[in-house]
């Protein structure tokens, strides 16, 4: 029976949904954790009988013929990447992007590597660095003596020192565009690659024509929704129960055949 192995592809693809939103759930309190959703398409045909095709020899072609269909896949799990809501920190190293953008990080084998979770912080050296102690880039030291870091919303970064001592700009931190961010692969630690997919960065200044703006001393949190992840949930959930019923129905159809036979 084809149904078995139908319901089979059904329940495949339900288990395929119900881990993306298990992600999606454990990642809720994730800085800047963007959410997925699986989708699906239907699998291929048979044509037991031909549409368009006449029954006889001169006859008019037959308006609908035999198609079933045999089942669905998993075509894609997409990264939803909207815009997460902003949470005052008070930190003066952590920064959030509203709008598009991404911090640049020279990652593992100074591999370029792009994240959008500013929580920052300065290594002994003085150097500002990620949670797992990769650079950002371009690289931003902070000398000894300066007693606070001023970073303003075109992205420039300052050292403020006691007394009289002038402000010292200590570079500026750019952002990058990607024509299609769903195309970049999520490599963890809040950390992703660019690909064939996503298209080349393009490089720019916070609050340039198409890029977002910095905020110091804020976070940008996960875009996870809790109410819709549980209701996807549910939904999931019964939709694998239903092909699991197709499953056992099959199972007792055939049961009845072979018992029928003897």
């Amino acid at each position: 029976m084809k149904a078995l192995a139908i319901a089979a592809t059904g329940m495949s693809a339900q288990q395929t949904n119900l881990e993306v939103i298990s992600n999606n759930i454990a990642n809720m309190n994730t800085t800047a954790f963007k959410a997925s959703r699986a989708e699906f398409t239907d699998l291929l045909y048979q044509i037991d009988r031909a549409a368009g095709v006449s029954n006889r020899g001169g006859e008019s072609p037959i308006p609908e013929g035999v198609t079933q269909g045999l089942g669905v896949k998993t075509a894609a799990v997409r990264s939803m990447h909207t815009q997460g809501s902003l949470v005052q920190t008070g930190n003066a190293l952590d920064l959030a992007i509203d709008g598009r953008g991404w911090f640049r990080i020279a990652g593992p084998d100074g591999e370029t590597l792009y994240t959008r979770a500013g929580s920052f912080n300065v290594n002994g050296e003085g150097t500002i660095v990620t949670l797992d102690g990769y650079e950002i880039e371009p690289g931003l030291v902070v000398p000894e003596d300066a007693v606070k870091v001023a970073i303003n919303e075109s992205g420039e970064v300052f050292a403020v020192f006691d007394g009289d001592q002038a402000p010292q700009e200590l570079g500026q931190i750019t952002l990058t565009n990607f024509v299609n961010d769903a195309g970049l692969m999520a490599v963890g630690g809040n950390l992703f690659r660019e690909t064939e997919a996503s298209g080349a960065g393009v490089e720019g200044a916070a609050g340039d024509a198409g890029y977002g703006v910095m905020h110091q001393g804020y976070l940008e949190q996960s875009n996870v929704d809790p109410v819709k992840q549980i209701t996807e949930l549910i939904s999931a959930q019964r939709a694998y129960e239903m092909n699991s019923k197709v499953v056992q129905a099959a199972d007792e159809m055939a049961g009845t055949v072979s018992k029928g036979i003897r």
